[in-house]
């Protein structure tokens, strides 16, 4: 079932939207920043790791508030 843009009604109001899109910036911006300080200092690997979280919670913050969900 293909559901066409115009359809989809969205459940959340455009204050919450705009938070989950600020949210989303801020952890991709935080993300960023911590990857280029820890590659800076040469830090290990699994060290770098858990950035994958930061970037993840960025995404879905952009993309939650992108599709109105």
């Amino acid at each position: 079932m293909d559901i066409s843009a115009l359809q989809r009604i969205a459940n959340i109001g455009a204050g919450e939207r705009r938070k989950r899109l600020v949210v989303g910036i801020a952890a991709f911006s935080a993300g960023i920043l911590l990857a280029i300080g820890l590659i800076a200092v040469n830090a290990p690997l699994v060290w770098r790791l858990p950035l994958i979280f930061i970037f993840y919670a960025g995404a879905l913050g952009f993309f939650q508030s992108r599709d109105k969900t």
